[in-house]
């Protein structure tokens, strides 16, 4: 009987268990952001994180920092057509020029470059609000190269 008890409250805790994982938002490995901004981290690793650096620090008089500068916690329509259209002259930023060439992204859906510069405005100490797939989609429909 007491087996039973042992066995019967185990299997409850079990089922108490797989209950909290299900409804708890998943969250990326070493981040507290839900798994739908894991898209976004997985689209600067693979176009972003080469020039502008796992942390975000970017590269001095090249590629210019994704941490707290006016580009990334300003204006989202520049921000938006800065992934739209790239830079193909020196930029200066913050009181900094960089020269790198940054080629334009618009073959990304909006949804994935909503998904990017969400996880920039809110990772590498950032603190800004989301970028929507509809806000991007409003500045591509009124971008000019």
């Amino acid at each position: 009987m007491k087996k039973c008890l042992i066995i019967i409250c185990f299997i409850f805790s079990c089922v108490q268990l797989i209950a909290q994982v299900k409804t708890k938002p998943k969250t990326h490995p070493g981040s507290t952001l839900p798994a739908t901004a894991v898209s976004g981290k997985a689209i600067y690793d693979k176009y972003c994180l080469t020039c502008h650096q796992a942390d975000g620090g970017g590269v001095p008089n090249m590629n210019p920092p994704l941490i707290k500068t006016s580009y990334v916690l300003g204006d989202k329509s520049r921000l938006i057509k800065v992934v739209l259209n790239g830079f193909a002259e020196s930029v200066d930023i913050d009181g900094e020029s960089y020269s790198n060439v940054m080629p334009a992204h618009d073959f990304l859906k909006d949804q994935e470059i909503a998904a990017v510069l969400t996880y920039v405005r809110k990772n590498f100490t950032n603190k800004a609000p989301a970028i929507s797939s509809s806000q991007v989609k409003a500045v591509r429909a009124t971008n000019k190269k």
